[in-house]
């Protein structure tokens, strides 16, 4: 990464971190966010992050600034299921606009379809670059489903010792569907953070 865009990143993802803190009612604010940007710099410029770097479907950027704010927490004292939700808390703003087109989307029958192109597109662009490997995927007319067996988000926060963490991005499809209920019915059935496989199915209503 460019010095340019190191320091873009560090400045961008850094709101969220001191929104968590802001949240937690934290003291030493300023102190804390010094330590968050010199951990996620240090990250930035690990062999391990240009190793994650060569998933154009993933932004590994954004991944590692979310694991930077994980490892922060567990510094400090804080517990995995304190974390998870008081980091997703932290980022709301950044899916607000997203879920609130798709309440638009969910007005109107076509929705599932958009749905079942959705998949079709990601599960192509994840293929192509090898960020996630299917046991099975279908996208069929009325369901759509799919097994992932890895899953180079769950490998990154892996590489670190929190992979139950990774709970925070596969949450998002849960998010997204939260959106999407008058005609999408999104049923996970377990994922790679703390099991063996990422089971979701997608019926049409």
């Amino acid at each position: 990464m460019k010095e340019k865009e190191l320091n873009k990143n560090i400045r961008s993802f850094s709101k969220y971190y001191q929104n968590l803190l802001s949240n937690e009612g934290t003291k030493n604010i300023a102190q804390k966010m010094s330590l968050y940007r010199k951990r996620l710099e240090d990250m930035y410029r690990s062999e391990a992050f240009k190793a994650y770097s060569i998933y154009p479907s993933v932004n590994v950027a954004f991944v590692y600034a979310v694991i930077a704010m994980c490892l922060e927490l567990k510094a400090a004292g804080y517990t995995d299921d304190r974390i998870v939700p008081a980091v997703e808390k932290s980022m709301e703003s950044r899916w607000s606009t997203f879920v609130k087109i798709l309440k638009f989307i969910d007005l109107f029958p076509f929705s599932f379809p958009v749905v079942r192109l959705w998949n079709r597109s990601d599960h192509s662009d994840r293929i192509k670059d090898g960020s996630i490997t299917y046991d099975r995927f279908s996208a069929e007319k009325d369901k759509i489903e799919y097994r992932i067996c890895k899953c180079m988000y769950v490998e990154i926060f892996e590489y670190y010792g929190i992979r139950p963490l990774c709970k925070i991005f596969c949450n998002t499809d849960r998010i997204m569907y939260a959106g999407l209920t008058r005609h999408v019915n999104y049923v996970r059935h377990s994922d790679l953070s703390d099991g063996n496989v990422c089971f979701d199915e997608i019926f049409r209503k």
